[in-house]
């Protein structure tokens, strides 16, 4: 009995465990997404000339799409704050 016990708790620990790991995976994949966000915008306030706008909005709405994208995930995975903010650090 004792066996199956910790086996079942092993179980339920590797399981946490690989919830947590994509939770941070997806933290961080929505961490490099907005940054993508702001260097388009960015990259938008700058240009100059017809074809560098356009090519300036491109990439903001594609940016803004992917994190979105990214977002969505999260909420669907149940994320209702940063895995980094549940272990006391500071982001």
């Amino acid at each position: 009995m004792f066996f199956w016990k910790n086996a079942r708790n092993s179980v339920e620990r590797r399981t946490q465990l690989q919830k947590e790991m994509e939770e941070e995976q997806i933290y961080l994949e929505i961490e490099k997404a907005k940054a993508e966000w702001e260097r388009a915008v960015r990259q938008f306030e700058e240009a100059q000339g017809k074809d560098e706008i356009d090519y300036a909005i491109f990439v903001l709405e594609a940016a803004e799409r992917k994190y979105q994208i990214h977002l969505k995930r999260a909420k669907r995975a149940g994320m209702k704050k940063s895995p980094v903010m549940d272990r006391g650090m500071s982001v």
